[in-house]
């Protein structure tokens, strides 16, 4: 386990175990060849003192939809993922932190055909501050496009959050960080934008809020609920294609996702964005987005799943 993640209990097969018996064989499936499904999702601790899990039924509802695509049957249903995820919250007393559900293919037969390998299930739970840093959150951060493209529709169904599509996402973060930046913009093979190694994208300009359509980007669950609340504060939404440039010229960037929440960027390929800082949209919906989690705003407390 990476160094700095810990914990007591790990879920795993409809078992809670020590967290360094969890352990799985050398030729397990998913770890050869990438079949798997995973999942992020966060526990924020609630101004009433309370911790709750931000959009639990539909982030698992994702995950088996992820699985479904992938031909993948997980032994247990929806309401036993989400009960194990709450349960491994308290067990490791963790009042706020980031959850990570994963199906996966165990081990039996090897080759690209499964076959009977069994379907398996663990969760796990771990704090995690700012997956893009406090810094970034308030300054903004620096990104580039990548020079690598991302998934082709039909190469790769981009509507499932599968473990080995990640490749191209560490190909992408890893040559950003090489060269100087702190995340990668990738584009789809036509070109257009598509998202960031591991974000939805928005962009602003003239005060109305665009981001690139469906087609080739995971269907970010923080994507939608900053679509929405976005719309209540009045901004106009185009889900739309975005080209390289116009990013350029924005008034602001900005990226969403279970792990970056609501992050802004201020520079892209050595071109400031808009004052070169977070912009006031960013900076809006991101208290608006607080809000929420922390249990601010009643017209979105079945969002939160109190643990």
């Amino acid at each position: 386990m990476a160094a700095g993640i810990t914990g007591e209990k790990i879920w795993i097969d409809g078992e809670m175990v020590d967290w360094a018996d969890a352990n799985v064989h050398i030729l397990t499936h998913t770890l050869h060849y990438g079949l798997g499904v995973f999942e992020g999702i966060r526990c924020y601790r609630t101004d009433d003192g309370r911790s709750a899990v931000f959009r639990l039924t539909e982030h698992v509802r994702r995950l088996f939809e992820s699985a479904h695509i992938n031909l993948m049957e997980c032994p247990f249903d929806q309401a036993t993922v989400q009960e194990a995820i709450l349960e491994c919250l308290r067990v490791n007393r963790l009042p706020e932190g980031y959850i990570r559900p994963l199906i996966f293919i165990g081990d039996g037969a090897m080759g690209l055909n499964p076959a009977d390998n069994p379907i398996r299930a663990a969760v796990i739970v771990w704090p995690w501050g700012k997956y893009l840093g406090e810094d970034g959150m308030e300054r903004g951060i620096r990104a580039k496009v990548s020079t690598f493209s991302r998934h082709h529709v039909n190469a790769k169904m981009t509507k499932g959050k599968t473990c080995g599509d990640y490749v191209n996402s560490i190909l992408a973060k890893r040559e950003a960080l090489l060269d100087g930046y702190d995340e990668a913009i990738l584009l789809d093979t036509q070109g257009l934008v598509s998202e960031a190694s591991g974000e939805n994208l928005f962009m602003v300009r003239g005060g109305i809020l665009r981001t690139p359509p469906l087609q080739t980007i995971l269907e970010g669950i923080t994507r939608d609920s900053v679509i929405r609340l976005a719309k209540d504060k009045g901004l106009e939404v185009i889900e739309g294609s975005i080209t390289r440039d116009e990013l350029y010229v924005a008034d602001e960037v900005f990226l969403t996702g279970t792990a970056a929440e609501v992050t802004p960027i201020r520079e892209i390929d050595h071109r400031r964005i808009g004052e070169g800082h977070r912009g006031p949209v960013a900076q809006m919906l991101q208290e608006a987005f607080f809000d929420v989690v922390a249990g601010r705003n009643a017209k979105y407390d079945h969002w939160l799943t109190h643990v």
